[in-house]
């Protein structure tokens, strides 16, 4: 019995963040949205700060989140940068130490392809920043995530977890770097990692959400070399997009922020979205999400993996 059946939302492929929360008022909700300042972060911030949301953006580079963020109101900027723990146990105690609950917690930012490069003690960057960098982040903000009862965690995953399933003998890529299959466990990292913060929170009234965005060209691809974008049909030799199926940044944006706030997912959890709708499981090339990536088995113990490696767990 799965729970990775559509349920009717109304929206779509095409559907927008704005249209998403058309008639929604997040006037006095909190919002924290990581990489909230380029690519689907940016839009997400956007959008949630016109609904009426205040949004915290932890940022690896300051400065570039507060050029980026200028003509946005309602946007508080700290520093965090998701592959030093240290870094996002500072920024958790800060933001702990401001008294402030939160109401929806965007796990957006990420790195994609990139070379091989190993942080902390020795961990593949890719697992460690898209995976371990929120696994702590949510960890060490629990208490503000459960403050209130109602909070959201949203994951961005990617359809890129059909690359790879967690890789149990060689998390850390000891035998062998392949930045697509990093990428793709990474993903499914944080599909497993919805699935299982949903079923420890969900008691206190937190539920948790995956999510594939949908194709987007945004900063996202910065490691990748243009020949190589060619190669997979996305652009041309200019640069220009070439893939029909690609999303703009605002309906890229739109599926998070949708299963951030919407109505119609209140009661549920665990699940993981595609175009602003509750996903189907696929083993082929069709549309949805792998078994795999949902499997709450697996989950549970890619948790118990992440909060050996970390040392954080605020279920323990």
């Amino acid at each position: 019995m799965t729970g990775q059946q559509a349920i009717g939302s109304g929206f779509g492929h095409d559907s927008t963040a704005d249209d998403v929360l058309e008639g929604i008022d997040l006037t006095g909700k909190l919002a924290v949205v990581t990489g909230g300042y380029s690519g689907l972060g940016l839009e997400t911030t956007r959008a949630l700060v016109k609904a009426g949301a205040h949004v915290v953006v932890p940022a690896r580079r300051p400065d570039a989140a507060k050029e980026a963020l200028s003509e946005i109101a309602g946007v508080e900027i700290d520093e965090l940068d998701l592959g030093d723990l240290d870094s996002v146990r500072a920024f958790a105690d800060r933001f702990l130490a401001s008294g402030r609950s939160i109401d929806l917690m965007i796990d957006n930012a990420a790195i994609m392809a990139a070379p091989e490069t190993r942080v902390g003690p020795g961990w593949e960057a890719q697992f460690a920043t898209n995976h371990l960098g929120h696994f702590t982040l949510v960890n060490r903000l629990w208490p503000a995530l459960a403050a209130d009862g109602g909070a959201r965690v949203i994951s961005v995953s990617s359809s890129g977890h059909r690359r790879s399933d967690i890789r149990w003998d060689d998390l850390q890529f000891g035998q062998g770097y392949d930045k697509w299959a990093a990428y793709g466990q990474a993903k499914t990292a944080n599909a497993l990692f919805a699935v299982q913060l949903d079923a420890l929170g969900k008691d206190s009234g937190v539920r948790a959400f995956a999510l594939h965005p949908g194709g987007i060209l945004t900063p996202l691809q910065r490691h990748l070399e243009r020949e190589e974008m060619v190669g997979f049909g996305w652009i041309d030799a200019d640069g220009n997009p070439l893939n029909p199926g690609f999303k703009s940044p605002e309906q890229g944006a739109a599926t998070q922020v949708w299963a951030a706030t919407s109505p119609k997912l209140e009661g549920l959890g665990g699940l993981f979205c595609e175009d602003c709708e509750i996903a189907e499981l696929s083993t082929d090339d069709s549309p949805g999400v792998r078994p795999y990536a949902v499997d709450p088995a697996s989950a549970a113990r890619l948790w118990t993996v992440s909060a050996e490696l970390t040392g954080e767990n605020a279920f323990r």
